[in-house]
């Protein structure tokens, strides 16, 4: 199906989120919609879906103009939009969701229905139990699942918002063949990325936003160069690692012993020195994120020691590592980091330690602005932090943490943010760093692991690697260890093969 959008505009308040943005994608093409956080993408994507209505503009549809009111419209027009958190219900069964938005009424044929699912689990080389239930599923799981259902709706254009956050290299490349083979039915790809190795490799032609507007278009073979100045309208670099360990250790931990219903992370022995950066490498369930709670008071352990700046804190709770200079930042912004509906000076206010009873809001209000300033938060003081882009929930996240910490534990601090927004957070990170402050982080990302990171530890089914610096590593040896290849029989042998 052919697509073109004609002056497409839509304002939210005083923020232009759509600048009169014209665009004709031809059928059976992976069109990439690229850009920096922020730039109107998802807004762009939304309205085409449904999902929001335009301030002006117009839809063709195979030449013909169409009126989208809502994704119910979009889907019966033959338009289907991947988010990138999946819009399932994990308390149902894969069978279940599959059904979603059918029109066979409360009770379809289950037998046709079944056979339908399983046929195009097959043409596409899905492993999915229709009977398992969709909490049991891994993100990517839930995007095929969600692929499959469009699909059988009828979709004939289809929408992958950001749809390589939060997966890993394998389901990518799964998701990716997928997405081949819609172009070669003759379907319509658009993919929604911020990720110039995702668009060079996988889209035929390109088309970049920046700040709300077109800015330009490209066709293979692609300029990287050129395609970063269309986003940023500048060149970015990523600059020389910056190492900052000093020598005095202000995390030691001695044959920790961590475990949940899955697996089991045995005897790790390590000591962080004040500004080093640790990274923690592993495909996801592999321990490294129970690992990180544990060393925050999070979860609880199971044996061994954890010493923060010489004070044995074994067993004790958040809050008193807290107290004694850890903090953590979750992936999950939204869900564990920020509270919905709050305004940014609320979130500041929050954050400081109450005096007296009554709150100085202009006291708070003044913070705000400060810090937003400091962080280069895209945003106002009242803004809620749900409105705000992932880039600029990031930086609100870090503007909200105390001066002086000893260990800052991350999960995934850059997923889902543009390259110029990872420079800017781990600017900042490093900036900490150099005041004294030991990073912990976890990453999917290899790339990101070996740019930032002191020394590596790898996960693997539980185990875990000796500290390997990661000056030394590479992307292909770092990949393998964490397929599960290149071991020592015993990981207490401090050496790898």
């Amino acid at each position: 199906m052919n697509v073109e959008l004609k002056d497409i505009q839509k304002t939210f308040g005083m923020v232009h989120a759509n600048g009169g943005i014209s665009l004709k994608i031809p059928a059976g093409t992976i069109q990439g919609i690229l850009g920096e956080n922020g730039a109107g993408k998802s807004t762009l994507m939304k309205i085409l879906s449904g999902f929001i209505r335009p301030d002006q503009g117009e839809i063709l549809l195979d030449g013909h103009t169409v009126s989208i009111h809502s994704p119910a419209d979009a889907i019966r027009l033959g338009v289907g939009m991947l988010h990138q958190d999946p819009l399932d219900f994990p308390p149902l069964r894969v069978i279940e969701n599959f059904i979603l938005g059918s029109a066979g009424g409360l009770l379809p044929d289950q037998g046709a229905v079944l056979r339908d699912f399983k046929k195009l689990a097959g043409q596409f080389g899905f492993s999915l139990d229709p009977e398992a239930y969709v909490d049991s599923l891994t993100v990517g799981e839930r995007q095929q699942l969600e692929i499959l259902r469009l699909i059988w709706l009828g979709a004939s254009v289809m929408i992958f918002d950001e749809p390589t956050t939060g997966i890993s290299t394998a389901q990518k490349m799964k998701l990716f063949a997928a997405l081949c083979l819609l172009a070669e039915q003759g379907k319509t790809v658009l993919f929604v990325s911020h990720k110039l190795d995702d668009v060079e490799g996988l889209c035929s032609r390109v088309a970049v936003l920046r700040q709300g507007y077109l800015v330009g278009e490209a066709k293979q073979p692609y300029s990287t160069k050129k395609l970063v100045e269309m986003m940023f309208g500048k060149t970015i670099s990523v600059g020389g690692r910056k190492p900052c360990r000093a020598d005095k250790v202000t995390v030691n931990l001695s044959k920790l012993r961590v475990e949940d219903y899955r697996l089991k992370v045995r005897d790790v022995n390590l000591d962080v020195h004040c500004g080093e950066v640790i990274g923690l490498a592993g495909m996801e369930g592999s321990g490294q994120g129970l690992f990180l709670r544990a060393v925050g008071g999070m979860t609880h352990t199971v044996g061994g020691k954890i010493l923060i700046d010489g004070r044995d804190l074994t067993g004790r709770s958040y809050q008193t590592f807290k107290k004694h200079g850890v903090a953590f930042l979750p992936a999950a912004r939204l869900e564990e980091g920020l509270v919905p509906g709050l305004t940014l000076t609320e979130h500041f206010i929050l954050a400081e330690e109450a005096k007296g009873f009554f709150i100085n809001w202009d006291k708070g209000r003044l913070l705000a602005q400060e810090r937003i300033k400091e962080f280069d938060v895209r945003g106002i003081p009242a803004n809620t932090v749900e409105s705000l882009s992932g880039g600029n929930q990031q930086r609100a996240l870090l503007a909200l943490l105390r001066d002086s910490l000893n260990l800052l534990l991350l999960e995934h601090p850059t997923r889902g943010l543009d390259i110029e927004s990872v420079i800017y957070i781990w600017n900042k990170l490093k900036e900490r760093c150099q005041k004294g402050t030991a990073i912990l982080f976890v990453s999917s990302d290899l790339e990101e692991i070996l740019q930032y990171s002191d020394q590596v530890l790898v996960f693997f089914s539980g185990k875990v690697t000796p500290p390997l610096d990661a000056s030394t590593l590479t992307t292909e040896k770092l990949g393998e260890l964490i397929g599960g290849k290149g071991w020592p029989e015993s990981t207490d042998e401090g050496k790898l093969a």
